[in-house]
């Protein structure tokens, strides 16, 4: 899929359904990943009310998660045609907004993610299926060593596993996590900055601990299909049309919020 492509090749929506995810060089350009990355780090706001999760491996995570959809740049990409239409072909349906979030990985103490699966979660918030599916674009560089997503290849098709306790997360259970690892290829999803993966919502996915010196943070789009639309009301929404923006937004949104927030820190 090109950068200001809508549509992904037959081989790209093959690849997706048999691996359980797809990579995208240079999801967003250099201006658009600059304008997402100091708009984050400026973004005292969300730092601030961002909530910590221990890991269960002494470390904690930190993110902030958005259920609604407002004028920044964050919601300016969930909208945008180069990240809404390819995840419709992906999952064959209309999609909407099911959430978005920032992860805060910071360097050296950057808490780990359980393995799990997103649908794992989703499932007790009455979505029957697990038409579902999330897009991770790197805020930072995602290495092996500040922990990058790992994901196991083609796990989605072992459908929806138990979910239990993992600290104050909920992983996968190990047992069946173990098998799968015996049997399927374990991927280390490196990223550079602006680059992206779409991943099924049924994926087994886990991060490592950074240890590393250089912060990890990402920014996550989460949909839902609105032939799923949740039977009962949970901390996430019901469907609602998702009015499917340009691209072009991306860069104008993100231009004005950056000025506003260089203006604040300038007042302040």
């Amino acid at each position: 899929m090109g950068l200001e492509s809508f549509e992904l090749t037959d081989e790209e929506v093959s690849d997706f359904d048999v691996d359980g995810f797809l990579v995208f060089e240079n999801f967003l350009d250099e201006e658009e990943t600059d304008l997402l990355r100091n708009i984050a780090r400026a973004d005292r706001e969300r730092q601030l009310g961002a909530a910590s999760r221990a890991d269960g491996e002494g470390g904690a995570v930190k993110l902030h998660v958005e259920n609604e959809l407002g004028d920044d740049v964050y919601s300016a990409i969930v909208r945008s045609e180069r990240l809404a239409l390819p995840m419709e072909q992906l999952l064959g349906d209309e999609v909407y907004h099911y959430h978005h979030k920032i992860v805060f990985k910071e360097a050296h103490v950057g808490g780990a993610w359980a393995w799990h699966q997103d649908y794992g979660y989703w499932y007790n918030n009455g979505c029957l299926f697990p038409h579902m599916a999330s897009c991770m674009i790197a805020v930072d560089k995602a290495t092996r060593e500040n922990g990058c997503l790992q994901v196991i290849r083609g796990s989605h098709e072992i459908g929806r596993v138990d979910h239990g306790p993992v600290g104050d997360q909920t992983g996968a259970d190990p047992e069946r996590v173990e098998a799968a690892l015996e049997q399927l290829e374990l991927v280390h999803v490196e990223l550079e900055p602006g680059a992206a993966v779409m991943f099924h919502g049924n994926l087994l996915h886990r991060s490592d601990q950074n240890k590393s010196e250089n912060a990890r943070w990402s920014f996550i789009c989460c949909y839902n299909t609105k032939g799923n639309d949740p039977f009962k009301e949970s901390r996430h929404p019901r469907y609602t049309p998702l009015n499917i923006g340009s691209n072009s937004a991306i860069r104008d949104v993100g231009r004005r919020q950056w000025e506003e927030l260089k203006g604040k820190a300038v007042r302040s």
